[in-house]
């Protein structure tokens, strides 16, 4: 591709915001945590419910919109270009990432002392159920609705590029090759790297922590910073091989995963309590399915809705930037019913199976006495140390290890080198159906690393690096209302012969 085809102000306006962040988090760390906590104080209070709103919208739409006229139309001609499993483990790996193994992993612990959790009863049932309803079906609504959107634009209507802002042609028109569109794909690029940047710097602590004590290393930052790093050369290289690349990492990334799980589920000793937990937390999900999408506390007595509830439907949002735009485009010849519904089966599928086995072990091992999990983390608010406790409870520790270190790094390498195709398309002003170039995949790599580096210099507190996916989703999610609308518009017309 010629340099004249090369988008310069989508892409070098990222950099220069990405640099100027990482520099505020690091020169001036204590400040920049104040600022976002403020930031998430007034969104939460103003906007709280805009983001409950928006969840249960997207998740009764998908289902109109797979059993609907719409659900027929074919994603392109011919056959499918890849086989279910293949797509199935892309589609998985991609949208979940290393967070699916870290919150599978503490996330009951974190909702054990909540005030909500208390006053629904049963404890132990609603610390497994919460974390299906956060990882369930509406954060894959959001996936499969953008992702039907983008498969009709990309192999229907056949635009070659790949951008939030082509997705509001029909709505927007010519305007969106001007200033409206490049201030669309900015803000689509930001959520991307808020997403890469929250991702990465909640779950890459476990990482270290884990080899460091495989290793017998100290665990610092130095050697978050080489994780980081390696698995950025080796999410690159795969970037490199383009979407073949990420189909073998992907099906490498299923096994391992379901290795990490036979193993817990086994090795653990408490397979039929992990299994009868997981069968009451899901009738228990069922049951109760609305009432928890629209809890929000108006009193205020708690702020559990606000803290997490509204800080997940964010993180989706921005998620939306690149994994529905990967989900489409490995889609072609399948029709978006097959879209809606595979997403549902093989996501919720992967999903539930973690934090059925791994948190459901956790709570084994806290509710039979055998390591007294709540304590350890009450004392010590250090999550990481919690659940290297859990991975130490099982028989031969160091396999579990092992495990759960080239899982972690395959899902982070499966995940970012998807990403990676797809950010580095909003360098081109239009891709005519071909693959960004090997350096601008490669700048792309290194310009969604460099912010999580920067998390680790500053106050890195969890609500602090949720915020910064919070932020990021409002305008995401107006921009992908308007994404729905332009895309039933254009349905319309193509159903209607236009």
């Amino acid at each position: 591709m010629k340099k004249s085809d090369i988008d310069y102000f989508v892409t070098i306006v990222p950099f220069l915001l990405v640099i100027s962040l990482v520099m505020l988090f690091f020169i001036f760390p204590a400040q920049a945590g104040n600022i976002l906590a403020q930031i998430r104080s007034l969104l939460n209070n103003s906007l709280g419910i805009f983001y409950l709103i928006f969840g249960l919208f997207i998740l009764l739409l998908s289902i109109y919109i797979a059993f609907s006229k719409y659900g027929s139309i074919k994603l392109g001609s011919g056959k499918k270009e890849h086989s279910n499993f293949a797509w199935g483990t892309m589609m998985f790996t991609a949208g979940l990432a290393a967070d699916i193994l870290f919150y599978s992993l503490c996330e009951w612990m974190l909702y054990a002392n909540e005030g909500r959790i208390s006053s629904l009863g049963d404890t132990t049932l609603w610390s497994a159920t919460y974390p299906l309803f956060h990882w369930g079906p509406i954060p894959w609504g959001f996936y499969v609705v953008l992702a039907s959107c983008f498969g009709f634009m990309l192999h229907v209507r056949k635009r070659t590029r790949a951008k939030y802002s082509e997705g509001l042609r029909v709505l927007l028109g010519s305007k969106v090759d001007g200033i409206w569109g490049k201030i669309v794909d900015l803000i689509a690029v930001f959520a991307l790297i808020a997403g890469t940047a929250t991702t990465f710097s909640l779950a890459t602590p476990l990482l270290s922590q884990t080899v460091a004590k495989l290793f017998g290393v100290s665990n610092n930052n130095i050697l978050t910073i080489v994780i980081l790093i390696v698995t950025c050369v080796i999410y690159s290289a795969c970037a490199y091989l383009g979407i073949e690349g990420v189909s073998k990492l992907a099906s490498c990334c299923t096994y391992l995963f379901f290795a990490l799980l036979i193993y817990v589920f086994f090795g653990g000793g408490h397979g039929k309590f992990i299994l009868e937990l997981g069968f009451d937390s899901l009738g228990n999900l069922v049951n109760n399915f609305f009432s928890l999408s629209t809890y929000i506390d108006p009193t205020g007595q708690t702020t559990f809705a606000q803290d997490w509830t509204v800080f997940y439907w964010a993180y989706w949002m921005v998620w939306c930037v690149a994994t529905p735009f990967f989900i489409g485009s490995i889609s072609k010849g399948r029709t978006i019913k097959e879209v809606i519904l595979g997403g549902y089966i093989f996501g919720l599928s992967g999903t539930f199976m973690s934090f059925i086995i791994l948190g459901n072990y956790g709570i084994a091992l806290n509710v039979f006495g055998q390591v007294d999990l709540l304590k350890i983390y009450n004392e010590s608010q250090n999550l990481y140390q919690t659940i290297g406790e859990v991975i130490s409870s099982l028989p031969l520790p160091f396999i579990a290890m092992i495990l759960l270190i080239l899982t972690m790094i395959t899902f982070y390498a499966t995940t970012f080198d998807s990403i990676t195709l797809v950010a580095a398309s909003y360098s081109y002003k239009d891709l005519e159906n071909k693959e960004p170039s090997k350096k601008i995949k490669l700048y792309w790599s290194i310009l969604l690393i460099l912010l999580p580096i920067g998390l680790i210099f500053s106050d890195n507190s969890m609500s602090n690096l949720q915020t910064v996916s919070i932020i990021a989703a409002f305008p995401i999610g107006i921009i992908m209302l308007l994404l729905i609308i332009s895309f039933f518009k254009d349905a319309n017309m193509y159903l209607n012969g236009n």
